[in-house]
């Protein structure tokens, strides 16, 4: 098991959850969430039982997490975090969340949401003017990455947990 913490800038906890390690490469760590699992979320003060199944991507070098919810084998739905890189220390894994999310739900065109927060927070929290121009470059890096379909939304990731996990 792996236990992933968002924080809010600086290192504000956010909200913390647990999955299944299942690739860890120096560039990222794919983790499997089960349906029921729980998720603490510290600003709400509150805990949510998650009834989906997803394959999430924390990239070590790039700033965005990646989540997406499977049904029946399939991706059905995404949600990526604009965030700074995560870090991972044993099986404690962490990130930064930038307020800025790329979603796509289901049967739906990706969408930009949470950009009040952004500005909100950016002033709240002292965001740095680097800090604000690293989100906007992420957010652009991980639109072409959708644009392009190149990993991790190429798909190879139900691969991978198909050849260990039956969805």
């Amino acid at each position: 098991m792996i236990h992933m913490k968002s924080l809010k800038y600086p290192d504000i906890p956010h909200y913390e959850w647990k999955g299944r390690l299942l690739k860890r490469t120096p560039e990222y760590v794919m983790v499997l969430c089960e349906s029921g699992r729980e998720m603490k979320h510290h600003t709400k003060n509150t805990t949510f039982t998650i009834d989906v199944r997803s394959i999430e991507y924390f990239f070590l070098k790039e700033g965005f997490t990646v989540a997406m919810e499977i049904e029946e084998g399939k991706i059905r739905s995404y949600y990526c975090n604009i965030a700074m890189p995560s870090m991972l220390d044993g099986n404690q894994l962490s990130f930064v969340d930038l307020d800025l999310d790329l979603v796509k739900g289901r049967n739906e065109d990706w969408v930009v949401v949470d950009e009040d927060e952004f500005e909100i927070n950016s002033v709240k929290y002292g965001y740095p003017s680097e800090l604000k121009e690293y989100a906007l470059k992420s957010l652009d890096v991980l639109q072409k990455k959708i644009n392009e379909n190149s990993f991790p939304f190429d798909g190879s990731g139900l691969g991978i947990v198909k050849a260990y996990y039956p969805l």
